[in-house]
């Protein structure tokens, strides 16, 4: 039997774009297809009141995702990426705003209560603040960690490291100390012209020998038939098979099947009954 669905097969994208436009007005910031996708830039200040549109009046119920992306050289150098879909109509859209460390951006909490753990991660990641979340902590991130570490600027070996400290039981923090420098990797092969030299290449400027040594013959190698006999009688040496002669072997005993003072058997090889019973008969 064949089971009809009231969503579409695949997401029609054509149209979309003037449709949703239309009904954001002067919430909106651009609009724009990018990968098959609509991507609509929004204002800050109208995030709740655009996400609460899409979803009441254009079916995009569920909140997938919350993503931050960070571009220092901005002024505002941080976006938060909105990943909306409508289960109904197939189709996925991404609401985007763009915010600075010290502009808080409105929280989704009151439209999807999901959003409350996406936005804490977005802050313990890229030091977003959201406005309203009532919960705003780290979430991906030990306690008293510093820092933020998906920001650009942030270094890679980070502000501080921990261990745990056998005089004061407990885990402490530190600052970084790198044993050794970091090394620099640029990538690019020795043999396309990187002025270093890798551990083992000292062994290529070794110069090559100016007659190599070659056998001519088997002598100058130790083989032929004089060599071969001497293994053989090397190997050999001591097997059984040549050990004393068939006179000194112990022959081999004669099969008991074919002993003539053996008593014929009586009755069947099936009638072992008997023989297995208990004296007495059956019990």
């Amino acid at each position: 039997m064949t089971v009809l669905h009231s969503a579409p097969k695949f997401t029609l994208i054509d149209g979309l774009k003037d449709t949703l436009s239309g009904a954001l007005g002067d919430m909106l910031v651009e609009a724009k297809e990018e990968h098959g996708e609509l991507l609509l830039t929004v204002q800050r200040d109208s995030l709740e009141d655009a996400l609460r549109l899409l979803r009441d009046e254009h079916s995009y119920q569920q909140l997938m995702e919350i993503a931050g992306a960070d571009y220092p050289s901005r002024a505002e150098r941080f976006e938060v990426v909105y990943m909306l879909l409508s289960l109904t109509k197939n189709s996925r859209i991404m609401v985007k705003v763009t915010a600075s460390e010290a502009t808080p951006v409105p929280t989704a909490t009151t439209l999807w209560p999901n959003a409350g753990w996406l936005e804490r991660e977005v802050f313990d990641m890229y030091g977003v603040v959201f406005a309203g979340n009532m919960d705003l902590r780290r979430i991906l991130t030990d306690y008293g960690f510093e820092g933020h570490p998906f920001r650009k600027d942030f270094p890679l070996t980070g502000y501080v490291e921990l261990r745990y400290s056998e005089e004061e039981k407990r885990v402490v923090y530190e600052p970084v100390d790198l044993p050794q420098d970091l090394r620099t990797f640029d990538f690019m092969s020795p043999w396309e012209g990187a002025d270093y030299v890798l551990p083992g290449d000292e062994k290529a400027h070794t110069p090559p020998v100016d007659e190599p040594k070659t056998t001519d013959s088997p002598k100058e190698t130790g083989a032929g038939a004089k060599a071969d006999k001497e293994a053989e009688d090397k190997v050999s040496k001591g097997a059984p098979a040549e050990e004393g002669t068939e006179k000194d072997r112990t022959p081999a005993p004669e099969p008991t099947e074919d002993r003539k003072d053996r008593p014929k058997r009586k009755g069947k090889t099936t009638d072992t009954a008997p023989s297995t019973q208990p004296k007495g008969g059956k019990k």
